[in-house]
């Protein structure tokens, strides 16, 4: 049976709004009788702006408190950017629902250079990623890496006030905000390999809610589904977070999902790379397949470091 109501949890950033609303527009095309609001909501990710997610608790700091309207009711599902969601959820919730993916590569943004190789030596590039921060440390050790949080339009404004030469950025989320004219160009994968789930929608729902799955289900993308959990096996297997540089993207031709993966010390220094090839049902199988490649390679070592150097500070 179809619900006359549902309430959609997001956060209260422009970007989180749009995405939110995309997801009430599909449901209000599939169901025309039905009513579907937002609630809007500030989060302690959205709140905390001068320490890096690494320090204070990770990516659980956008999510909380829309997992908390779902607990008590105000809400009846929640959207989330996919690779905002930690791979580790609660007992009480489920990820029911992967939109399309959209644009999953990284965009270079600047307002006097074309490319990151043009940038000179000292330059400041800012990134909110450690995953970022150490492909480009790889990449072009001459140039200064450093952090910017906020939301999309603040890490902008960071730019064009001149605090930063460049700034790396989501390109989906600069292409929803119709902010794509600010893109120099889009760093390739091979380049800058994406976070699990980057370009990615990802619904929210208690495991109880069983009633949600059917009328979500035709919102779901079969490839982009594949694709994010053979990613977030990857970052599951390995502890990953916001604390760890770690990559993990997958991509789906015919029947056969190829996925790939890094973990990498901060510095950029030391990075080890896996990829795996198989059948679109073995998603899974070839995220951990991926994993435990990356683990007998040496990354053990550097996951290990970084979780006794970057103990969360969740005061």
């Amino acid at each position: 049976m179809i619900p006359r109501h549902l309430t959609i949890a997001t956060r209260a950033s422009r970007l989180a709004l749009w995405q939110a609303k995309h997801v009430q527009a599909r449901l209000h095309l599939l169901y025309p009788g039905m009513q579907v609001d937002l609630l809007k909501l500030s989060t302690r990710g959205d709140e905390i702006l001068d320490r890096s997610l690494s320090k204070v608790g990770g990516k659980g700091l956008f999510v909380k408190e829309l997992e908390n309207a779902l607990l008590d009711g105000r809400a009846d599902l929640a959207v989330h950017s996919l690779k905002d969601m930690p791979v580790d959820m609660p007992e009480l919730f489920e990820l029911s629902t992967i939109l399309t993916r959209a644009d999953c590569r990284d965009a270079f943004v600047s307002n006097h250079f074309a490319t990151l190789a043009d940038l000179p030596a000292g330059a400041v590039v800012g990134t909110s990623s450690l995953r970022r921060e150490a492909q480009l440390r790889a990449q072009f050790p001459e140039l200064k890496i450093e952090p910017l949080r906020g939301n999309l339009d603040t890490r902008l404004a960071k730019l064009d006030a001149g605090g930063y030469a460049a700034i790396i950025l989501a390109a989906a989320g600069l292409e929803r905000l119709d902010l794509a004219h600010r893109i120099r160009y889009r760093l390739a994968v091979e380049d800058s390999l994406p976070a699990a789930g980057q370009g990615a929608l990802g619904i929210e729902i208690l495991k109880q809610r069983s009633d949600l799955l059917e009328i979500l289900a035709p919102l779901s993308c079969h490839q982009t589904t594949a694709c994010a959990l053979a990613e977030r096996a990857v970052s599951r297997a390995l502890g990953g977070s916001c604390q760890v540089p770690l990559a993990a993207y997958a991509a789906v031709q015919g029947q056969q999902l190829t996925i790939q993966a890094l973990v990498a010390t901060p510095d950029g220094k030391t990075i080890y790379r896996a990829q795996a090839v198989g059948h679109v049902p073995e998603a899974i199988s070839l995220g951990l397949r991926v994993a435990q490649d990356l683990r007998e390679q040496g990354a053990a070592a550097i996951l290990a470091s970084l979780a006794a150097t970057n103990e969360p500070n969740h005061t």
